[in-house]
């Protein structure tokens, strides 16, 4: 991981995101990565346990440990806004251990420009996806 910010493999997503010229250019790109959902959690396997509250979207997600001991996130929303949030936290989580995600910082959110652009409830529904995310990585056995 570079310096405790993001995972390495998540610098080309951020570089993408802050070649945008505005906010709508941004929004555009994080439809783009809605569709790209490395691990998409369908919606018949939505429920309340793994429902993210405090976001004003339908988003759901599980945290799990592969066979070979690696952090996955699966997720699903049926904002598109949201479901891109998903993804790109996906992409940053899948693969590392529990220990760097649950010290992961949401830092590349705020580098690609996208925080700005969310309105307030989006970003705290994004920030509580995130903990959530940390918080169960913290917690897997």
């Amino acid at each position: 991981m570079a310096e405790s910010k993001w995972p390495e493999h998540l610098d080309a997503v951020v570089e993408d995101f802050k070649a945008c010229f505005d906010a709508m250019e941004r929004y555009e790109l994080l439809f783009e990565y809605a569709k790209k959902n490395p691990s998409p959690l369908p919606e018949d396997e939505w429920t309340d346990e793994n429902q993210v509250q405090g976001c004003q979207s339908r988003a759901h997600v599980i945290c799990l440990v592969d066979s070979n001991g690696h952090f996955q996130m699966r997720g699903g929303a049926d904002a598109q806004i949201v479901q891109g949030l998903i993804s790109i936290t996906a992409m940053a989580v899948n693969g590392l251990s529990k220990s760097e995600v649950s010290q992961l910082s949401p830092e590349f959110v705020e580098e690609m420009g996208i925080r700005n652009s969310l309105t307030p409830s989006r970003a705290n529904g994004f920030l509580n996806m995130f903990e959530r995310v940390r918080s169960e990585a913290e917690n897997l056995g």
